[in-house]
């Protein structure tokens, strides 16, 4: 039996975890961060939001219904958010090698080791993430060996125009067209769209579309600081002068929040989970929701023409805005997620309902 290979995670405040390798065997940097999630690893690991991220998954046993075949509908593949696995490394507890579900073609560390991601599983991911909680996240490297890659805040860099499309894709042949921005946007988010009759324009995040024929505006989710994306926040600023009805979603709503002359900050460790709680603001409604993000909205910050949508009941930080005469809103969580909850996914009927009542 060959011996196990073991390496280590450094995290920038000193803090050293050793643990045994799972995937890919080769040193990595990157912002080290948490997600509660029970299921749906394979949808988180091909999340964009997570590009540039070692992810840490705090529920203590993951691999145990192993990796499903990525099977082609409408041009997307079925229970992945992307073409690729996005995040940089990924930390468990405990893995299990032995897997079984009906769906399941390979094991997550055969998986993670073809696309070249490393993961280490034996770490005590509860103490590692009441570290995260206490000084915040924070750039961390797993080291392999000698190979020391060094440390990297990948927040330091523009993780959209990595993570979104360079060309102009079209889907479906519904009667209203969706002009979709992919800052990094969720496969989900188009089958979404797809379900309810539209045609689903997809365009880079700093593509022009000034010139293009559609009825509705969206801007997806993605990775790191909204405030590298000064085209996606010029083109859209342009657009907020218009009479366009627009949906933002996640880094969607920084991007809007930002068009509007609202600011943005960078959250302690940001919310990942499938289980975090949001009201909608004047009414006494409450959802749970799924989210991944590591920024918010300075809800002191809006101008008078925009009011708060949602807020997070944990923390009270912003989780949506609207425009108060337009035909604009946008939410930081995810009514598409995808493996749950769905309890939000009303939102895309709501928009369409303002799209169709225009064309």
């Amino acid at each position: 039996m060959a011996a196990e290979i073991t390496a280590k995670l450094i995290l920038e405040d000193g803090t050293v975890f050793t643990g045994k390798s799972f995937g890919y065997e080769g040193s990595v940097s990157g912002e080290v961060v948490f997600n509660t999630s029970m299921t749906g690893y394979p949808e988180s690991l091909t999340d964009p939001s997570y590009a540039g991220q070692i992810l840490v998954a705090t529920y203590p046993l993951i691999g145990n219904y192993g990796v499903p075949e990525a099977v082609m509908e409408n041009g997307l593949p079925d229970y992945f958010e992307s073409d690729r696995i996005q995040v940089t490394a990924l930390i468990v507890s405990d893995y299990s090698e032995q897997y079984s579900h009906w769906s399941a073609k390979q094991s997550l560390g055969n998986w993670l080791g073809t696309h070249h991601i490393p993961a280490l599983y034996g770490i005590d991911t509860r103490e590692l993430t009441k570290t995260i909680r206490e000084k915040g996240a924070m750039p961390g490297k797993i080291v392999f060996g000698n190979n020391d890659p060094g440390f990297h805040d990948p927040n330091q860099e523009n993780l959209v125009a990595n993570v979104s499309t360079n060309k102009v894709i079209t889907y479906g042949n519904g009667k209203t067209r969706i002009l979709l921005v992919d800052c990094g946007v969720k496969y989900n988010i188009i089958r979404h769209f797809l379900k309810r009759d539209t045609t689903v324009i997809r365009v880079p995040w700093d593509y022009d579309y000034s010139n293009e024929n559609y009825d509705g505006l969206f801007i997806s989710n993605g990775p790191g600081n909204p405030k590298m994306c000064g085209a996606t926040i010029s083109h859209l600023a342009d657009s907020l002068k218009q009479d366009i009805p627009i949906f933002g979603i996640c880094l969607g709503n920084q991007l809007l929040a930002l068009a509007s002359g609202a600011d943005t900050y960078k959250l302690k460790y940001g919310h990942r989970s499938h289980n975090q709680p949001v009201l909608q603001c004047g009414t006494n409604k409450a959802f749970v929701t799924s989210q991944n993000h590591g920024f918010a909205i300075d809800t002191d910050s809006l101008s008078d023409q925009w009011e708060p949508f949602f807020v997070n009941l944990n923390d009270g930080t912003n989780e949506g805005i609207r425009h108060k005469t337009r035909p604009v809103f946008s939410v930081q969580f995810h009514p598409e997620a995808s493996s749950g909850p769905t309890d939000s996914e009303y939102l895309f009927d709501d928009f369409l309902k303002i799209v169709r009542a225009k064309v």
